[in-house]
């Protein structure tokens, strides 16, 4: 069975990259600070445990929630301009990790967490730049992938909205060269 992803339309591709158009989708996130490896490692944990069962659903009792891809992490900052995946530099030791919740749920459906440290929020349609690759995301190689984007970005006159982000599509037993990586930032 396949993992739910985020639904989009490709308006423009030019191989690694492409523009997309994302429909709008509700995340669970937390906040937590570390470097990337630690921050990434605890906000799953964090998230992972929201969508296992330790949630309220709104019939009493809790749900399991199916796990979506990507896993998405950002550096935090005071404003929320971008929502989904992982980025490349930390803002102050803190770092956004997100889940993307299955879309057969509204705000209203969703079980509420029992962690306050998960919050909900919806993301309206938005629209990215993104390079794909494979491999492991380690610091050095997400920094040379944000640079190639961020050329493709200056190359075709495109404005970034906010910080760029990682997105992670694979479990971690997953082989690294048939992982699926992202950077993403999104434009105006």
């Amino acid at each position: 069975m396949a993992t739910e992803e985020p639904a989009y339309t490709v308006t423009e591709q030019e191989e690694p990259f492409e523009l997309r158009t994302y429909q709008p989708r509700i995340v669970a996130e937390v906040m937590v600070s570390g470097s990337m490896d630690e921050a990434s490692g605890r906000g799953f944990r964090l998230l992972a445990d929201f969508i296992f069962g330790n949630n309220t659903a709104r019939s009493g009792g809790s749900q399991k929630i199916e796990m979506t891809a990507p896993v998405g992490m950002e550096p935090s900052s005071e404003k929320i301009s971008m929502t989904a995946p992982v980025s490349m530099q930390e803002s102050e030791g803190r770092w956004r990790v997100s889940f993307v919740m299955p879309s057969s749920f509204t705000l209203e459906t969703l079980p509420r967490p029992n962690n306050p440290a998960v919050t909900i929020r919806q993301i309206p349609e938005s629209r990215y730049a993104v390079i794909r690759f494979s491999g492991l995301a380690g610091a050095k190689k997400v920094a040379q992938k944000t640079a190639d984007l961020q050329a493709w970005l200056a190359q075709k006159d495109l404005k970034p909205k906010g910080a760029p982000e990682l997105a992670r599509y694979n479990p971690p037993w997953t082989l690294p060269f048939l992982r699926r990586n992202e950077v993403m930032v999104e434009v105006q």
